[in-house]
């Protein structure tokens, strides 16, 4: 992750987004108090949203849960399992 202020932006606006995109940063530019942007890859942006959805689907939170709580108990997971 990146912080910068909004003028060391400007000037270097090419870099910034040159690190964001080539090293898969994230960019937080500062606009004062309690106010900022934030700056980051297509890629990084589509990962985000295909997790949101993933994680917003019913069923693969009752999966999630019942994988955590498999864990839990110590159990260890077969491949079938992992298939379904």
């Amino acid at each position: 992750m990146i912080t910068t202020t909004l003028s060391s932006f400007r000037k270097d606006i090419k870099k910034y987004f040159d690190s964001v995109t080539e090293n898969f940063e994230t960019l937080i530019i500062n606009r004062g108090k309690d106010s900022g942007v934030v700056i980051m890859s297509l890629d990084e942006y589509n990962s985000l949203t295909a997790t949101q959805h993933e994680l917003s689907s019913r069923k693969n939170e009752e999966r999630l849960d019942a994988a955590i709580n498999k864990l839990k108990g110590g159990s260890t997971f077969s491949k079938e399992l992992m298939e379904e």
